[in-house]
């Protein structure tokens, strides 16, 4: 592997404009395409914005018309802003490029960076990012079976309309699964862009105006509140950047396999 380098580009008063970090990405993502610069994590802390990825459904935004930046990754939309790291790697992958093997790199470091702090995480099979699971159903409170959850009933019921009750935010209060870190991105000319968003003090309110990655029936969580104390982008950005540093250097970049059929 590559040399890596992180780059600071502002936190706390200097959060960074979207559409700022954005440019910088397709900047760098040039520049290590032409191998004028190493493997590169921008980290920073983004003012309050909402990002739409590729496969957002019109019923997933904002009904009120906040506005909502339509970008160029995968997945659905999602919220940037204070209290949350975000990280964009730019690195340059053999082809045929290993989307998927790239998705579980940044998941395990994030969910070793949690572990730092007493919180388990794990992934959830067809859910990118890193969860915190909930307990059994018959376990949480109110203890009603699912058959019961408007939201596995109705693939249409829409959260936002029934009170502080289903709220994304209010997940770790049902003690439901609640995602702790996004993961989304894109991969152009073997050069990954956008990365992940691990949310550790944020006001997670701010999630409760859209449909949060498109998923209805789970919530969203932060550092701060499954330890129950404060805890700051400040002394998490190096725990993270370890991590990430020993996971990338640990892994074993190979172009994806690509299975011939068998001749007839």
């Amino acid at each position: 592997m590559s040399d890596l380098r992180f780059v600071h580009m502002g936190f706390g008063a200097d959060a960074v404009d979207y559409q700022e970090a954005w440019d910088e990405q397709r900047r760098v993502h040039a520049a290590r395409f032409a191998d004028e610069v190493p493997d590169t994590v921008l980290l920073l802390e983004h003012p309050p914005v909402y990002t739409a990825g590729r496969r957002t459904a019109p019923s997933e935004r904002p009904l009120d018309g906040t506005p909502v930046i339509d970008v160029d990754r995968g997945g659905k939309i999602t919220w940037h802003g204070p209290g949350q790291l975000v990280g964009y790697p730019i690195q340059k992958l053999p082809r045929p490029v290993d989307v998927i093997a790239h998705v579980r790199r940044l998941e395990e470091a994030l969910i070793r960076a949690c572990a730092e702090y007493g919180v388990q995480t794990t992934r959830i099979e067809g859910r990118s990012g890193v969860w915190v699971l909930g307990d059994p159903v018959e376990q949480r409170l109110g203890g009603l079976s699912l058959d019961f959850d408007p939201r596995i009933a109705d693939e249409e019921f829409d959260p936002r309309m029934n009170g502080p009750e289903y709220a994304p935010s209010n997940a770790g209060q049902r003690r439901e699964d609640r995602k702790i870190a996004a993961i989304g991105i894109r991969v152009a000319k073997g050069v990954t862009m956008h990365g992940f968003a691990l949310n550790v003090n944020p006001d997670n309110r701010w999630f409760d105006r859209i449909i949060p990655c498109g998923i209805r029936d789970a919530g969203v969580a932060s550092l701060a509140n499954e330890l129950g104390r404060d805890v700051t982008i400040e002394e998490v950005v190096p725990v993270v950047e370890r991590h990430l540093r020993e996971v990338m250097a640990e892994a074993v970049l190979a172009p994806r396999v690509i299975e011939k059929p068998a001749a007839v």
